[in-house]
């Protein structure tokens, strides 16, 4: 995917409809495919998964702009992102939401011998995600578990710390839970600051691992009506973000059937 990557739109491009390329690892299997390689290789990543959300604070977050620009890998997590890459005329992107990569990444990293370091959330959430993890996956390690404090900073040098001390703890993967933008910006700086380590961004796939957040039902998943799940459980917090959502749709759909018919 290093190709694919060197050919997404600068940092500047994606408040505008260039947003639509962005994402360039079509499928699961594709992103496992390229992670083994890289972790035999002795290389790392830097994974986002990328939503309708995460499309409006592009617009408007410049620092978001560049953590974006400088992943390694983008995958669609959000059917609407799904439906913008096929009407552009990208019919082999599939759905990939960053929760559901847990699971298959804890395998792959058993199976390499790539210890985990879980990041994010809070102590008991991670310990009891990675007690979940290791007794699901035999063979897996947990190398470390770093719960930031409030107003975390990913630019600080207390950021750097974290990171070096993930390092230091030979951890080759690290599943970063601070939501958007903080977890692709600390994605972004760890990848340069240490390009042996993967990074991937799940937001709050470890508190579904750990019980402490309920996911959608399945059910609900397949119809596309997980956001409506998370907006009934919490209206207050979510309400606005899905209506931003649902205002920014229209236009990328119709810039993105602009992009197919090739006009």
């Amino acid at each position: 995917m290093k190709e694919a990557a060197a050919r997404r739109p600068g940092a500047d491009a994606l408040a505008g409809p260039a947003v639509l390329g962005l994402v360039d690892t079509p499928s699961q299997t594709a992103l496992l495919s390229d992670m083994a390689d890289r972790l035999d290789r002795g290389a790392g990543f830097a994974i986002a998964t990328l939503n309708l959300d995460h499309i409006v604070k592009l617009r408007r977050d410049g620092r978001f702009r560049s953590a974006y620009a400088a992943q390694s890998h983008v995958v669609a997590d959000g059917n609407p992102v799904v439906w913008l890459a096929r009407a552009s005329g990208r019919r082999d992107v599939q759905l990939v939401p960053g929760s559901e990569l847990i699971t298959p990444v804890a395998a792959l990293a058993a199976l390499k011998n790539a210890p985990l370091a879980l990041f994010g959330s809070t102590q008991p959430v991670l310990q009891a995600a990675a007690a979940r993890l290791v007794a699901d996956h035999p063979g897996l390690q947990v190398a470390t578990c770093i719960a930031p404090p409030m107003g975390f900073d990913p630019e600080s040098p207390a950021a750097d710390d974290m990171l070096d001390q993930i390092a230091a703890s030979g951890a080759r993967i690290v599943l970063l839970a601070l939501g958007a933008p903080k977890q692709e910006v600390l994605a972004a700086r760890g990848f340069a600051r240490h390009p042996q380590i993967g990074f991937l961004s799940i937001g709050a796939g470890l508190d579904f691992i750990a019980g402490t957040q309920v996911r959608a039902p399945v059910w609900v998943r397949r119809i596309a009506m997980e956001w409506l799940w998370r907006m009934l459980s919490n209206p207050r917090r979510l309400a606005r973000r899905y209506l931003d959502c649902a205002l920014v749709l229209p236009p990328l759909m119709a810039a993105a059937l602009r992009k197919g018919r090739g006009s």
